[in-house]
């Protein structure tokens, strides 16, 4: 039997005690402004770049658990020098996001990468319900637009590829958005609202969602067909099990059961599509045809997949009671904290072996920061607490 409330006190611990206490003491560029996150396993800064995606994660991070968790100053203050980083060397100007940043704030890689956007839009719409800022209000509300309007060809002048090339759309534009819409609700018009969630909505479970497969699928040509190529067959798992937590949000929001219903049937589809039967935990990538992959990291297990896992998984018992989201959280769960959580240091391990063995012990790095482990804790947490109240 599963005691939910001693559970929510170790995701809660987890969070405040030695996950959030990292990136705060080794995270913070006092000197130069913004945040290191390519950090050793003890915390020590191994890279001095500075990756947009993670600054506006972190921003993001600190300014949620002060408006959700608790009203810090030290989190606050902390996610205001990072914004104002941001805001002073993030963008060209006209708000087209870099990619990355020399430490000092010289641009290192042009704005290609739309989810540089996505999270300033989700970093600065969350400061803003902090301190009221209307400034902060603004480049969220403005960024947030110039997502939409690069929908259709995310990557604009900096794609690779050739006039007239085979065309794909991906999967994970429209299921971040799914999460980015509720994030900075209380800046958007509710009409402009309804209408970009129903597009996410229909993009997620009616186009990448294929009921031939029971799977979400990462890339369809643009009038929304299979297509047999390596990117036409990629399916990630974690991808499209983080997406349903998403979509269960968004039910709960319009009060739409049945979007949350369908959003844990297809969690569950792909939680037992994707564990590795041999080993344990998730694998990365998959082919659906079962053919080999590009990508040579394909088997290894990472931190995000897992972690985005507990918290689907615990989202679906919540809203449904459906009990195989109970066991697949427990199974999940032993698998995430026997394997990724570090025991000497704080916050944990990103990047596993097939055989669960660390494969590098960075804490933080050009994808990895102060994101998917502090906000699982958070999420976990807060969602056992619910349950554990009324249950």
């Amino acid at each position: 039997m599963i005691d939910f409330k001693e559970l929510a006190q170790q995701y809660r611990t987890e969070l405040l005690e030695h996950v959030m206490p990292f990136w705060m003491e080794h995270s913070i560029d006092h000197e130069k402004g913004g945040f290191f996150t390519c950090l050793e396993r003890d915390g020590e800064v191994y890279d001095t770049d500075k990756f947009i995606w993670l600054q506006g994660r972190e921003v993001w991070m600190l300014a949620t658990l002060y408006n959700k968790v608790e009203r810090r100053q030290e989190w606050l203050d902390a996610a205001i020098q990072g914004a104002e980083f941001l805001k002073k060397y993030g963008h060209d100007g006209l708000l087209n996001w870099y990619f990355s940043l020399s430490r000092d704030g010289q641009p290192l890689v042009q704005p290609y990468n739309i989810f540089s956007y996505t999270f300033a839009v989700i970093a600065f719409g969350q400061l803003y319900l902090a301190t009221g800022n209307a400034e902060y209000a603004d480049i969220a509300k403005r960024t947030f637009d110039i997502v939409l309007q690069k929908r259709q060809c995310p990557k604009g002048q900096w794609s690779k590829a050739a006039p007239g090339a085979r065309q794909l759309k991906d999967f994970a534009l429209p299921m971040i958005l799914c999460n980015v819409a509720l994030e900075i609700e209380p800046l958007l018009e509710p009409d402009f609202l309804q209408q970009t969630i129903d597009v996410c909505l229909h993009e997620v479970l009616d186009v990448f969602y294929r009921p031939e497969l029971g799977l979400i699928v990462e890339n369809v040509s643009m009038d929304g067909q299979l297509v047999d190529c390596h990117e036409g067959r990629l399916l990630n798992p974690g991808h499209a099990i983080e997406a349903m937590w998403f979509i269960m949000d968004l039910g709960k929001r319009l009060g739409r059961h049945d979007l949350i219903e369908k959003a844990v049937q297809i969690a569950l589809q792909e939680v037992e599509y994707g564990w590795d039967k041999q080993y344990g935990g998730i694998f990365y990538f998959m082919d659906r045809l079962g053919r080999p992959l590009q990508q040579l990291e394909w088997d290894q297990k990472l931190w995000w997949v897992h972690i985005e896992t507990l918290i689907t998984m615990l989202k679906g018992y919540e809203m449904t009671g459906n009990t195989q989201c109970l066991e697949w959280f427990q199974r999940v769960h032993d698998y995430t904290w026997s394997h990724f959580r570090d025991a000497e240091h704080d916050e944990w391990f990103g990047y596993l072996n097939r055989r669960g063995e660390v494969l590098l012990t960075l804490k933080g790095g050009k994808w990895k920061g102060c994101f998917h482990v502090p906000r699982g804790l958070m999420q976990c947490w807060q969602t056992l607490e619910r349950i554990s109240v009324n249950s």
